[in-house]
């Protein structure tokens, strides 16, 4: 049984029960500046980063976090509260071992249907690094090789480090919501969100605290694991969650 099968099966014999995230409609947009000190959050529900998907799992002081989400008609906001004790940016290189880098990791699936992405956009899984660039895999090259792909004109990015808690970061972003008709040739519109909207989503935060590859995998979503991997997101929106948009 292939992955997608076993993950479907799973799905829907009842042994994953995931409660929609229902997200409130901001009636002024948020600034995008690392700050949490806008009334429009507060309306804003928390929800926690606590599931292990890779590596081992931190104590609280080497990674927590938590996140909250927003819409309007341009865009999905998400506001993340990560606790990091160490922030480690080893490669220069954006497109290069990315995810052994600290980078938050968004997943998102437009119209929640599942399925595999890993050389598509089906889905997409901008791994957004502390340099604020946005990173997926894109189509494989002509001679079969993985193609990586900076999507920076999907996301506005910008996370501050709090003067009251310097290893308390605040990471604000403006996902703008690209369909499955998204390529990397012409220009292409994003979707214009509307309230019942139903959209797949998972977040996760990649820490590394100074060793080759990355420590630890948090995610927002629990599934079951597939040949003993939580690793799933980056190539299979089967295992995303869904957020549904509220007026």
């Amino acid at each position: 049984m292939n992955i997608k099968l076993l993950l479907c099966t799973l799905i829907f014999s009842g042994s994953v029960v995931a409660k929609d995230i229902a997200v409130k409609h901001a009636n002024t947009a948020p600034i995008i500046d690392g700050i949490n000190n806008e009334k429009v959050w507060q309306q804003a529900t928390w929800y926690p980063m606590d599931v292990l998907m890779d590596g081992t799992l931190p104590s609280a002081q080497d990674f927590s976090g938590r996140y909250r989400l927003l819409w309007d008609e341009n865009y999905l906001y998400l506001q993340a509260e990560i606790t990091d004790d160490i922030l480690f940016d080893q490669h220069a290189d954006p497109l290069y071992f990315y995810w052994d880098d600290d980078c938050l990791e968004i997943f998102i699936d437009e119209d929640a249907s599942g399925g595999d992405h890993q050389t598509n956009f089906n889905a997409f899984a901008y791994h957004v690094a502390l340099d604020n660039q946005a990173i997926d895999i894109g189509p494989n090259n002509k001679d079969g090789s993985t193609q990586f792909v900076a999507l920076n004109d999907h996301v506005n990015s910008r996370w501050q480090r709090q003067l009251s808690a310097p290893n308390t970061v605040i990471w604000e972003v403006a996902i703008a919501i690209y369909d499955d008709t998204f390529t990397l040739e012409g220009e292409h519109t994003p979707v214009k969100l509307s309230a019942e909207k139903i959209i797949g989503f998972m977040l996760a935060y990649c820490d590394n605290d100074g060793s080759k590859h990355r420590e630890h995998f948090m995610g927002s979503h629990d599934f079951p694991a597939v040949n003993g991997s939580k690793n799933l997101g980056y190539m299979d929106a089967s295992v995303f969650g869904k957020i549904v948009l509220k007026k």
